[in-house]
């Protein structure tokens, strides 16, 4: 019989991983990125393209001016706000100790939400009605989650499509991968006593072996990953507009954001 069951620091918590789940805990900063969407990505968006409207026609500024300043506008008040949420749930639910993992974890809710909101710009700038945004939206986001390796191992995953290449399009892999790295790294834990006493298990096996994590690369990578798919979506919106001015000029159509 598989032990499906680990200890938790000192064998004091435990938690259950039956058919493919995973601690709901470590999780959590994922959870909290993509629940950001509809805050940053949706409302504030929506107001931000009226603005860029406006400022765009009367010839203020360009897009690129806009891109720059939407980000460096929008970095400091999207990494403020997980701090607080990110502190309570991570000592409420008994995580490793230390500042080191207590500031990756933040990391990770941070560049998350900053992701979302990229991803939300790109989408907006495609859909031209706001409910329609906020349902792709929540959409798209929902298929990445599902893909994500969380609720469903990865080895569980249907091959086509939804592993390839959905699972490795989502953003939430390589989160909670991260995530899970910062957590088990580096820790044992007591094993399933009904089968073995005083057996323990590394850390390392419960990533390999219970999760079915990456293990070739470090957290680090993961964090970095996190922030080149940010860029990556910021330079898909940047494009997309760009093209949409340009065709609109040689059609003869004012100069303006497309929606």
């Amino acid at each position: 019989m598989e032990a499906r069951r680990c200890g938790w620091a000192s064998g004091r918590r435990r938690w259950g991983h039956a058919g493919g789940g995973a601690p709901p805990c470590v999780g959590g900063g994922a959870s909290v990125g993509w629940g950001g969407w509809g805050r940053f990505g949706g409302a504030g968006w929506a107001k931000a393209v009226g603005v860029f409207r406006t400022e765009r026609l009367s010839g203020h500024y360009g897009m690129s001016e806009f891109v720059i300043s939407n980000t460096l506008s929008a970095t400091p008040y999207l990494s403020v706000i997980p701090v607080l949420p990110g502190a309570m749930l991570y000592y409420l639910t008994g995580l490793t100790k230390g500042v080191d993992h207590f500031t990756y974890f933040v990391m990770v809710v941070c560049i998350c939400c900053l992701l979302v909101e990229s991803m939300m710009m790109v989408i907006a700038t495609i859909v031209p009605d706001f409910l329609m945004e906020i349902i792709i939206g929540a959409g798209v986001q929902g298929v990445m989650m599902l893909n994500g390796g969380f609720f469903r191992l990865p080895n569980e995953l249907p091959k086509a499509i939804w592993k390839y290449p959905c699972y490795y399009m989502s953003f939430h892999k390589y989160a909670v991968q991260g995530l899970y790295k910062n957590e088990f790294m580096g820790l044992s834990f007591p094993s399933d006593q009904l089968i073995e006493s005083n057996v323990t298990i590394s850390g390392i096996q419960v990533l390999k072996v219970k999760l079915q994590v990456e293990l070739g690369y470090s957290k680090w990578v993961n964090l970095a990953i996190l922030c080149g798919l940010m860029v990556t979506y910021r330079m898909i919106f940047f494009t997309i507009v760009k093209v949409a001015e340009e065709i609109r000029q040689k059609m003869g159509g004012k100069r303006g954001c497309v929606r």
